[in-house]
């Protein structure tokens, strides 16, 4: 009984990848795919009487009460221009350089993924914003759409992320120090990615030219227009870390303060409130179904013994416990190639968690969490910017159709390496991961 389970658990795997290959929404497919595997397994009572608890037990979880707060706060820093004010003051600083409009991209897009936590967000709001700055200062094509599609993935990492919310979820480990844990690895990255520009730019001087310098009275009105955003950064991550408050409350709070200075400024109105809130709805709508979706197919790949088998498989196959990590690493890379991140992460992490919980890397369980997050977050963000999906490739090439997407890939390709190297040196030194969790816990 046991080989026919795992049999119709296999084929329950290979029938999710031909719906995903046909293009049916990855919700809709984990869930059609998970409630025929357990009705093949169980029987329709067993199916109907999951059912019945499942979504309520899904959905009323309190820390992904934290999601669709997040999503608005990102909507609503949208339409109260932050990410205006951001690549101002970036601009300011930056700009005279060479390659300093592109710098000052990397450095908005970091700051608004502080109150945004999504990486299409990010990549739309800041192509908006810098595009045609770039274009005023004749970047080239490639540089410009590559930084812009690169810059979006830091939504990701950068606090608060809504990937990180829903990893910490599934494997069971604390937002706030998961948050804490992607700090130093979302600092690294706005670094390497300035370098890429630096390097770059030093290759091809005519591919970022040198801005406009600025007053300093205009420098310090631009760098005045980071404080709203400073604010709700400090505030929000502040106390959460000074353990005044948790993630949701500190959303909220976060939220409460984007709407009133929006409003103050006479940026948010009551029509912006409502498609803000509508907006949110939908994304949050939609990650809560993914999320059932995903509840459903772990139902049926539990019953039907598949993931055990692939944890035994890969533990028995004699493979160190860093090759396996790094197997993993690449297989994460080569699906963000098809899939999008948050789908990647919820359909791999029942499959992949299991393994490495049971390697020995030299780490407590709640150090491995972190570790693992981190590598496995970095390596789906690296998913937005390669062919043939790309979504980020795709939105900041909606903005800029006269350049070729083929063009905006090789843009973005010197940031795909350079993120290659931030992992390997996550993989050989876990400490740059793990020193401010442990600092803020000691």
């Amino acid at each position: 009984m046991g080989g026919s389970q795992l049999l119709i658990g296999v084929l329950g795997l290979v029938g999710l990848v031909g719906l995903i290959a046909i293009r049916i929404p990855i919700a809709f497919a984990m869930a059609a795919v998970g409630m025929a595997g357990v009705w093949a397994l169980s029987g329709p009572l067993i199916l109907l009487s999951q059912l019945k608890t499942l979504a309520y037990g899904t959905f009323s979880n309190y820390d992904l009460s934290v999601v669709p707060l997040f999503i608005l706060m990102g909507h609503l820093a949208t339409r109260a221009n932050l990410s205006q004010g951001l690549f101002r003051a970036a601009n300011a600083w930056f700009g005279r350089l060479r390659g300093g409009v592109a710098m000052a991209a990397i450095a908005a897009c970091a700051g608004f993924s502080a109150v945004c936590g999504s990486s299409l967000a990010t990549a739309t709001t800041m192509g908006k914003v810098a595009l045609p700055e770039l274009r005023r200062y004749r970047y080239s094509p490639a540089l410009a759409t590559g930084t812009l599609a690169a810059g979006g993935t830091l939504g990701i990492l950068i606090p608060p992320s809504i990937v990180l919310v829903i990893y910490s979820v599934i494997v069971e480990v604390n937002i706030v120090t998961m948050f804490s844990a992607a700090m130093i690895p979302g600092l690294l990255a706005v670094c390497f990615f300035v370098a890429v520009i630096v390097v770059y730019t030093w290759i091809y001087p005519e591919a970022g030219p040198k801005g406009g310098a600025v007053s300093r009275a205009e420098l310090v009105s631009a760098t005045l227009g980071v404080i709203p955003v400073t604010i709700v950064f400090g505030l929000m991550l502040g106390g959460m870390y000074a353990g005044l408050f948790t993630p949701t409350p500190a959303a909220s709070i976060g939220v409460f303060l984007v709407l009133v200075y929006g409003v103050a400024r006479g940026l948010i109105g009551l029509r912006d409130i409502r498609d803000a809130v509508l907006d949110t709805a939908r994304n949050a709508g939609m990650i809560y179904l993914i999320v059932f979706g995903a509840e459903l197919l772990k139902i049926f790949m539990s019953r039907g013994g598949v993931p055990q088998a692939a944890a035994s498989f890969m533990l028995n196959s004699g493979l160190e416990p860093y090759t396996l990590l790094i197997l993993m690493l690449v297989a994460l890379i080569l699906l963000g190639m098809f899939m999008d991140s948050l789908s990647m992460i919820i359909l791999t992490l029942p499959f992949f968690w299991p393994v490495i919980a049971q390697l020995d890397f030299g780490m407590s369980p709640l150090e491995l969490k972190l570790w693992f997050g981190i590598l496995a977050l970095i390596v789906v963000e690296l998913g937005l910017i390669t062919p043939p999906v790309g979504m980020n490739v795709f939105v900041i090439n909606a903005m800029a159709r006269d350049v070729p997407m083929l063009e905006t890939f090789k843009g973005a390709a010197p940031f795909f390496f350079a993120e290659i190297i931030r992992v390997g040196l996550l993989v050989a030194f876990p400490a740059i991961v793990l020193f401010f969790p442990a600092w803020l816990m000691s």
